[in-house]
């Protein structure tokens, strides 16, 4: 295989590029390291896509997980007839992007409605700030749940913007372990979250 037809994180794969079809395939079947190498391959296009959309570098970490998430739970969804896997995925991505926009749009006017509908009195944010707050909490509580290695590595990779080989680096600690404690932190935090598979 030439240098041009290794995807991102793929330098690791000691035969021919798996197929990513067969990989999510394999990922529908619960096998995580199938859904690791998916990872790999896949989560620099995902970031990528919905940093474009949201254009919000921190928003962009969380919603790229989430359609990461989302490919984890709804491997079995796809269809290899419809289209390629890659742009299953990069479909996936987009729609949470733009779910995020849409959101963020909605949040908006009901500000507005409430402040229009107040009398002109400044719109209290409270509430939207406790619900942020409690959510924020909730996924702080989830995160302490991991082990020290899990819990840095998750963050560096998810708030850091860093590489598996760059955690692994910036932590001194082997690939593998990095990529093993990474996935098992995952699959906790999922858990945790109560997000359905």
């Amino acid at each position: 295989m030439n240098e041009q037809e290794r995807a991102p994180g793929d330098a690791h794969a000691a035969g021919p590029r798996a197929d990513l079809a067969d990989l999510l395939r394999r990922t529908a079947q619960g096998d995580e390291a199938a859904f690791e190498r998916v990872y790999d391959l896949v989560s620099p296009a995902v970031y990528g896509l919905v940093l474009r959309v949201l254009r919000d570098p921190a928003q962009s970490e969380e919603v790229a997980q989430e359609a990461l998430v989302d490919v984890w739970r709804g491997a079995c969804r796809y269809a290899e007839h419809r289209g390629s896997a890659k742009s299953w995925v990069l479909t996936l991505a987009h729609r949470r992007a733009v779910d995020r926009v849409r959101a963020e749009e909605a949040a908006g006017r009901r500000e507005e409605r409430a402040s229009a509908s107040a009398g002109g009195r400044p719109y209290d944010e409270v509430e939207e700030e406790v619900t942020a707050r409690l959510e924020g909490e909730r996924v702080r509580r989830c995160l302490e749940t991991l082990t020290e290695l899990q819990h840095q590595a998750v963050r560096l990779a998810y708030y850091g913007g860093y590489t598996y080989r760059e955690v692994a680096k910036l932590l001194a600690t082997p690939l593998g372990t990095v990529k093993t404690r990474m996935r098992d932190g995952l699959i906790r935090l999922r858990d945790c979250l109560g997000v359905e598979r």
